[in-house]
């Protein structure tokens, strides 16, 4: 094999792409700008009002104090937008998508829930109307019901005059059941009459909370403190890091499909006879193809990692090395993939017809969209038969997970196996024999 006349033929590559200034722009451009979308809409800003926050609807038909406060406590709630709606009109917003969730108090709801605390029987019920097609929402509602609805609940059921009327009722209703054991009995009297004698002790409203623990209702017994594990402790997430290795490697794809499309239109031209009457043959050809289209898309992949660092302060927190080293195995990967699409699709429309449906799932099932976590188990355990999920997890662990070079072997010896196989396909598929073959 002659390398020169392969690097030849790798400088005609590389000039003829210059010289297509718009569709280099474009390459360049588009997977920018689009990054930059998902990556805002799935940040972390501090700023509350920069996220979106769930719409829910409140319907109150008890109109009850405590009702009232739970409502209240709800739209404090930092990812929730309220409104207290009439039941119809909750209805409506859920059922046309303009809010996600909607909560009804029936009537009577306060007082029910209290009696429920010391009586079996029927309990009020809430109901929940949510959007189907927001899977999350109504569970996250549902969680934070529960949080504030305990503690305003339990704070009436234990605390004030109402208690006194509800312990009262209660401990009656104790002393004439006949269905309890003896012992059960005894001791759930002895408990009423505990909180009862501890509620009558708190006669100054002011002094309530000191006097009667259960003044204040009762709460999560824990304090919950969340740390994002990236890098280091000290540096934050960036939601623009995984949104540039996802389009990154969408669009470098799509340059590789074009490369093996360029190459069947020589083909179809009736070029295909020149380049075998030079003095080369099929594998050198592929070969400065693949290299050809492998720099080109490394220095694709350069430009837009730098409009990444300088415009949205991505950083490579991780292995240098690593990094270049996953950039290089992607761009191999994506240079030999295009020559297999093309060896099986035999035709510039077929191929591009073909590719267009393979690289979707490619991207798709690589975590290119959205991170590969939230797939299902199943899909997470396919998804690593997929090289393009290696690329994205790669350059994830070299940017903001700030991993070292150990984690970029595995991604790296993935995507160089599965370029070496793609081009020996390639190679051996690829028709040679005919300028015009089809089949």
């Amino acid at each position: 094999m002659k390398m020169s006349q392969v690097i030849a033929l790798v400088r005609t590559d590389l000039l003829l792409h210059l010289t297509n200034r718009r569709a280099l722009i474009i390459s360049i451009l588009v997977p920018i700008i689009i990054a930059a979308f998902f990556g805002y809409l799935f940040g972390n800003s501090d700023n509350a009002a920069d996220r979106g926050k769930l719409q829910v609807a409140l319907v109150d038909h008890d109109a009850s104090d405590a009702s009232r406060e739970i409502i209240s406590q709800l739209g404090k709630e930092a990812m929730l937008a309220t409104h207290v709606l009439e039941e119809d009109e909750a209805r409506a917003q859920v059922r046309s998508g303009k809010a996600a969730v909607a909560v009804v108090f029936p009537a009577q709801f306060a007082s029910a829930a209290e009696h429920a605390f010391f009586r079996q029987g029927s309990k009020p019920q809430v109901e929940i109307l949510f959007d189907p097609s927001q899977a999350m929402p109504h569970l996250v509602v549902e969680g934070l019901l529960a949080q504030h609805g305990m503690q305003v609940l339990t704070r009436d059921a234990f605390s004030g005059v109402q208690a006194r009327v509800n312990l009262e009722q209660a401990l009656a209703s104790v002393d004439r059941s006949s269905d309890l054991p003896p012992a059960q009995k005894e001791a759930l009297h002895e408990f009423l009459a505990s909180a009862q004698k501890l509620n009558a002790s708190s006669t100054d409203p002011a002094d309530a909370e000191r006097q009667n623990p259960l003044a204040a209702g009762l709460s999560v017994p824990y304090e919950v403190s969340a740390e994002p594990v990236t890098s280091g402790s000290n540096t934050a997430y960036n939601s623009y890091a995984h949104s540039f290795a996802g389009m990154a490697v969408q669009f470098i794809l799509f340059a590789g499909i074009d490369a093996g499309v360029v190459l069947l239109l020589t083909m179809e031209r009736g070029l295909w006879q020149r380049l075998r009457a030079a003095p080369l043959g099929k594998s050198q050809l592929l070969l400065a193809k693949t290299l050809a289209t492998t720099l080109i898309s490394l220095a694709t992949l350069v430009l837009i990692y730098c409009a990444a660092i300088l415009i949205f302060k991505v950083r490579i927190e991780g292995s240098m090395v690593g990094f270049f080293a996953v950039a290089i195995s992607f761009c191999l990967l994506n240079a030999s993939f295009g020559l297999l699409l093309a060896s099986i699709g035999r035709t510039a429309s077929t191929t591009r017809g073909l590719a267009t449906m393979v690289t979707i799932l490619l991207v798709m099932l690589g975590g290119a969209w959205v991170p590969a976590f939230v797939f299902p188990k199943w899909l997470q355990t396919v998804s690593l038969f997929v090289p393009t999920r290696w690329a994205v997890d790669g350059f994830d662990a070299m940017t903001w997970r700030g991993l070292g070079l150990d984690s970029a072997i595995g991604p790296v010896g993935v995507m160089l196996g599965t370029a070496v196989v793609c081009l020996l396909i390639a190679i051996w598929r690829m028709p040679w024999g005919s300028s015009r073959q089809t089949a």
